[in-house]
């Protein structure tokens, strides 16, 4: 049962081959066996899971029916839980039990989604290979000495190692995108306004966005359907209709225009990946596509503004953990001075701590407008590269990162270095649009990704295009060896 797609799971609850609660037992004992070599999970919600699967099969029992109905996923542990531990990967969260439910929580359980269980990320999402949680690292699946990818690493690793057929994520610079590209998954980053950010932890809130990790594009789309939609309660949220996703995915590529950005295929790429993308732009080819060649000239300072606008942000988000409210608190503390220093000081871990101290120097007096101020117009003028682009073009596709997974603990030491993984992927939070990554072929036994970015709120044509390739292509149904 662990092979199966959230597809095929619907199916088979619909045709009553088997149960929810029994494909629910059966995920749990996966996870009690294999997740101790990946360190995917925080926590494991096993009576939660199992009474929403008992309540699942009670609604089919009486005539009720739904893609996700008795379907289990897992939460990226930034998604409040509530009464279960919601710890960003943080020690400055120990013990903290969210007294509500996330949105996008309750719109999954609505649908009658189980949760079985909180996944492992990088703390505060921040990071690009899931080194930086209090927990450990997480492990690649398919190279258990390298990343997974992050700060979404752990839902990547569990739905790619099938401990659960999909799982959320969130996207501040690529971390769904990245993940997935990582892990061989299918993994989509809304339009920002998407999908609702009440109840997910901040760490960058302009930036920010849910979505969903899976193995396939149809999943995504089953996910999306269920997370996506307007939200009163947050005051970023687009109250646009939401498309139907999977009506969508079988409509002909005949006639799409595809963009190739030329600052996509130069220096720090691997000329590999590369030759995956282009095998990639040749199977769409194939199905009606047309392509062009075209240019996003301010992608070159997509980094800099990005580690200036998210740590300036993540400054302020973060000001609220102080040890007086909730979560962790040093001990014996002389005054509260001291019980801020020490509770901060040991609470964040090292990378959290790097990018407060950015961001609040970004901000600071005489330093806003040199560096914040600035950030934000090259922002504007990524934004309006891609406006261009998609007057000529439906969709820009490039590699979703410029090397394969690496291994654990090689880039601790040069911070930049792991930035520079995002590349590819920061410009499309920074402008705001959905970008998508799907599988696309492997390199010494390691997956790689390929990257889908559309205007805003075309998500239906990124998962269009996905599901088009992965009907001709098999890369997306290879599993890792041992899982």
């Amino acid at each position: 049962m662990h092979q199966f797609t959230l597809a095929e799971i619907a199916r088979g609850l619909a045709d009553k081959q088997f149960s929810a609660e029994e494909l629910t037992r059966n995920l749990l004992a996966r996870i009690a066996q294999l997740d101790p070599q990946l360190n995917s999970f925080i926590t494991v919600t096993e009576e939660l899971a199992l009474e929403q699967a008992q309540a699942a099969d009670a609604r089919r029992a009486n005539g009720e029916s739904g893609a996700l109905l008795g379907a289990p996923i897992g939460h990226k542990d930034l998604f409040c839980t509530q009464d279960v531990l919601t710890s960003c990967g943080s020690k400055i969260l120990t013990g903290f039990k969210a007294p509500y439910n996330a949105t996008v929580v309750d719109k999954l359980a609505a649908a009658g989604a189980v949760t079985l269980g909180k996944l492992n990320m990088d703390e505060f999402a921040m990071g690009s290979a899931n080194e930086s949680s209090h927990y450990g690292a997480v492990k690649n699946p398919w190279d258990v000495t390298r990343v997974p990818g992050g700060s979404s690493g752990g839902s990547a690793a569990a739905v790619a190692a099938r401990l659960l057929p999909a799982a959320t994520g969130t996207d501040t610079g690529g971390s769904i995108r990245q993940p997935a590209a990582l892990t061989n998954l299918t993994g989509i980053k809304p339009t920002y306004g998407r999908v609702s950010r009440w109840g997910m932890i901040a760490y960058a809130s302009s930036l920010d966005q849910g979505g969903p990790l899976a193995r396939t594009a149809e999943d995504c789309a089953l996910m999306l359907q269920a997370m996506a939609g307007f939200d009163a309660k947050d005051s970023t949220s687009v109250d646009q209709p939401v498309d139907d996703y999977l009506a969508v995915l079988s409509q002909p590529l005949n006639g799409l225009r595809i963009g190739l950005p030329k600052e996509y295929f130069g220096a720090g790429l691997d000329a590999r990946i590369g030759e995956k993308v282009m095998a990639v732009v040749d199977a769409l080819k194939k199905l009606g596509a047309t392509v062009k060649d075209i240019s996003l000239p301010n992608m070159q300072h997509a980094i800099p503004a990005y580690y200036v606008i998210a740590p300036a942000e993540a400054s302020s988000n973060l000001s609220r953990f102080d040890g007086v409210r909730f979560g962790y608190r040093c001990e014996n503390p002389v005054n509260l001075e001291d019980l801020y220093k020490r509770s901060r000081g040991e609470g964040f871990g090292a990378e959290v701590k790097r990018r407060i101290m950015v961001g609040t120097y970004a901000l600071s007096a005489g330093y806003y407008d040199a560096y914040y101020l600035k950030a934000q117009k090259i922002r504007r003028l990524i934004k309006n590269d891609f406006v261009a682009a998609f007057n000529d073009v439906d969709v820009i596709l490039g590699p979703t990162t410029p090397n394969l997974a690496w291994k654990l603990g090689e880039k601790n030491n040069d911070p930049v270095a792991a930035y520079l993984e995002d590349i590819y992927t920061i410009t499309a939070n920074l402008a705001g649009i959905p970008g998508l990554s799907m599988p696309a072929g492997f390199i010494d036994g390691l997956p790689v990704g390929v990257q889908l970015l559309a205007p805003y709120f075309q998500e239906g044509r990124l998962l269009n295009v996905a599901h088009q390739y992965q009907q001709v292509t098999d890369w997306h149904t290879q599993a890792p060896a041992g899982f």
